[in-house]
């Protein structure tokens, strides 16, 4: 770090933020570095918070900063003064970042050692001087100006020549906070009277039936029957997945890549259904477990498995399934909003990569579902090797799947204004059924 700090400052919420930053840029996702830092800085729940935001600012501006910092610094910078340059030029360049201008190079300067002051001081000074010329000259250059690395835009404009732009721009937007409603116990509008009647301001969301849009973000637990399992936090085309798949009392299900159980507990509300939750990350599986605590007894139909999906052989007892959900492992190029470091994670590679992994998992799982059964692809990826061209590849090679009308690619929406009832991250939804062996 760049100094002694107190996290209870906003220099010291600045110096923590670069932290993370250099974290990410050394190959950290940011909640697990977050999740170490708070440790190691012993943060209460208010710094976390600041700190947090801070460097989601960061992450969503990151190829700007740094565009601008190889424009205003006169010499190269040690790394940590770098990350912290950068944090403070994200936060400058942001008109909603809650600090005015002087106080941000004020805190800044203060974030750093005594002999490092004077060149925080001159680099954030000449930025605000120079600003809408600096601004001009480094947003001409593609990464800084939609703050993704050049392989991904390339991608981006091959796949979806029209909306590029706009799934870009939505990437750069902090996310709403979506909530799912257990319609198993009440219905929207009736939820939506609850949230009224706690003082929290809501929309319902035309995406899903049970899709509601805060118009702030509040804790999980100011949220009326939220311990209960009323209402759980998940972004609105997440919850089509469930809605697709549409289990029915009785059937046998699996939630491959069931971590953290989101879409598990969504089956669990719309079944009472036997459900095996399988996931190869035994850390990752307890979320599910946590989750599940919320919704009482139906839990109990629950079977929590750390085990590899594409290795039936480790955890399949041979009987089939009657709907198998598989939420496959993508470079998650459709939740920016939510994830704003992946793409500082992510590698070029990664996209054949992972659609290769993805595809491995699909034909094993295929073999478990029987005749008349369903399985829906899921993916959060806008990248069609993640999606469609992965489905078709797929429909080839298995001659007894037969695809049935679902959302396909869902595009972010670009803006989540209070007038829109429609929104939502990206998403992949394919839903395929299992033919019948013919006769004769």
């Amino acid at each position: 770090m760049t100094a002694a700090v107190n996290p209870s400052t906003l220099a010291g919420q600045i110096a923590l933020a670069a932290e993370l930053s250099a974290r990410v840029r050394a190959g950290t996702a940011l909640p697990q570095a977050l999740a170490a830092l708070a440790v190691e800085a012993r943060l209460d729940a208010a710094a976390r918070g600041a700190v947090q935001d801070i460097a989601y600012r960061t992450m969503r501006q990151r190829g700007l900063a740094d565009g601008l910092l190889d424009k205003l610094a006169t010499r190269r910078p040690a790394a940590h003064l770098r990350e912290l340059l950068v944090v403070a030029l994200a936060l400058a360049v942001q008109p909603d970042a809650p600090y005015t201008e002087h106080t941000l190079v004020d805190q800044a300067v203060e974030a750093v050692k005594p002999g490092e002051r004077g060149f925080v001081n001159a680099v954030l000074r000449r930025f605000l001087r120079e600003r809408a010329e600096l601004l001009d000259t480094v947003r001409s250059h593609p990464e800084a100006r939609w703050n993704l690395p050049r392989w991904w835009l390339d991608r981006l404009k091959a796949a979806h020549p029209q909306h590029w732009q706009s799934i870009a721009e939505a990437g750069n937007r902090p996310p709403p906070m979506t909530l799912r409603v257990n319609l198993a116990q009440g219905t929207r509008e009736a939820y939506l009277a609850r949230l009224a009647e706690a003082g929290i301001g809501a929309d319902a969301l035309a995406t899903a039936p049970g899709a509601v849009r805060l118009h702030r973000p509040v804790p999980v637990g100011a949220l009326p029957g939220f311990d209960s399992g009323a209402v759980s936090v998940q972004d609105a085309g997440a919850q089509l997945a469930a809605e697709l798949l549409a289990p029915q009392p009785g059937d046998r299900v699996l939630d491959a890549c069931a971590a953290p159980g989101g879409k598990t507990l969504h089956l669990l509300e719309l079944a009472d259904c036997e459900l095996l939750a399988l996931d190869s990350d035994a850390d990752r599986l307890a979320r599910v477990a946590e989750n599940l605590a919320r919704l009482g007894e139906r839990a109990a139909r629950v079977t929590t498995r750390a085990a590899s999906a594409d290795r039936p052989a480790d955890w399949w007892d041979g009987q089939p399934f009657d709907r198998i959900l598989a939420d496959l492992p993508c470079t998650a190029s459709g939740i920016l909003r939510r994830h704003a470091d992946i793409r500082w994670l992510r590698r070029s590679t990664d996209v054949d990569q992972l659609a290769t992994l993805a595809s491995g998992i699909l034909d094993a799982l295929w073999p478990l579902l029987k005749p008349g059964g369903r399985l829906l692809v899921s993916t959060c990826s806008v990248f069609p090797e993640e999606g469609e061209l992965q489905l078709k590849r797929f429909i080839d090679r298995h001659a007894d799947a037969a695809r049935l009308p679902a959302p396909g690619q869902m595009l972010p929406t670009p803006d989540h204004a209070s007038s829109q009832s429609d929104d939502h991250d990206g998403f992949f939804h394919a839903l395929l059924e299992k033919r019948a062996p013919s006769v004769g």
